[in-house]
């Protein structure tokens, strides 16, 4: 399996890079090969006085490519112009990439609209699982906000095919999932349930399929809004990752975003993992 490891060289992603539980999350659930990606803004000039940012870009990435060398994947290094989540989307489809991780401190609105713009961008777009790896936010040498990726997962479901989709990713995570909670929320709007769909007989087959490989798994059903919901459970639970699945086949759906997903992007405590839906052949 391949991934796109996006960096803008700040001490966030510096975060992500370095860190070696990270790496070895990675590495158990089936990365193999990692695409370190660096994008340079289009309104950055090679010719502005004193500055050569993609050289300077180049020599940087050298040392997170050792990094990553020295934790046994194998690594290629793309330094690129552009607007960076059109980029980093491209390359990561290109080659066919399985996850694509981007660090982001999240939480404030200024930097939700500067340094998060491009896990937003990603999470209304991107056509590869995406991974947004929680970076500290009020600190000048910042950690991880979670040390293992995928330990503890908080997979929330609304049972659509796109949720659905999200929790095929248990077919690899499992490898480094200790623990799983199922959380599905109903709303004043939800139509009740058939015998076929009820929500609780349906968790319980999913939580069935995870404690067969091992995971120990705990369902709930909660109440009220979807994103209000979802965090309340990460506030309960305390999950490494957040598994959901995310809408968005037309652009006026991205926009909106059916907003649960770019809303816990922003709003979540810890990591959040996107899975989109299945690329339109």
């Amino acid at each position: 399996m391949k991934a796109v490891l996006a960096t803008d060289l700040s001490a966030a992603s510096e975060a992500t890079i370095e860190n070696e539980t990270c790496l070895g999350c990675l590495g158990r659930i089936g990365i193999e090969e990692m695409h370190l990606v660096t994008v340079i803004p289009s309104n950055v000039h090679a010719g502005m006085p004193g500055i050569d940012f993609e050289k300077r870009r180049r020599n940087a990435i050298r040392s997170y490519e050792r990094v990553i060398e020295d934790a046994g994947f194998d690594v290629d290094v793309h330094v690129v112009r552009g607007t960076p989540h059109r980029r980093i989307r491209g390359i990561a489809e290109t080659i066919g990439a399985s996850l694509t991780l981007v660090g982001s401190r999240g939480k404030s609105p200024l930097e939700n609209r500067v340094i998060g713009s491009t896990a937003r961008n990603l999470a209304r777009t991107t056509e590869t699982p995406l991974l947004v790896n929680r970076i500290e936010r009020a600190a000048d040498d910042p950690d991880v906000v979670r040390q293992h990726l995928f330990q503890r997962m908080l997979y929330a479901t609304d049972f659509s095919d796109n949720a659905e989709r999200a929790f095929e990713a248990f077919s690899y995570l499992r490898h480094a999932t200790q623990e799983a909670t199922l959380v599905h929320v109903e709303t004043p709007k939800d139509p009740g349930p058939s015998d076929d769909t009820d929500p609780e007989t349906q968790l319980g087959e999913r939580a069935e399929q995870l404690e067969g490989w091992g995971i120990e798994t705990r369902t709930e059903i909660r109440r009220g809004d979807p994103t209000d919901e979802i965090l309340a459970a990460e506030t309960t639970y305390d999950p490494t990752t957040i598994l959901v699945g995310s809408r968005g086949h037309s652009r006026l759906r991205r926009l909106l975003l059916g907003s649960v997903s770019e809303d816990l992007v922003a709003r979540a405590n810890g990591n959040v993992m996107l899975v989109p839906p299945e690329r339109t052949r």
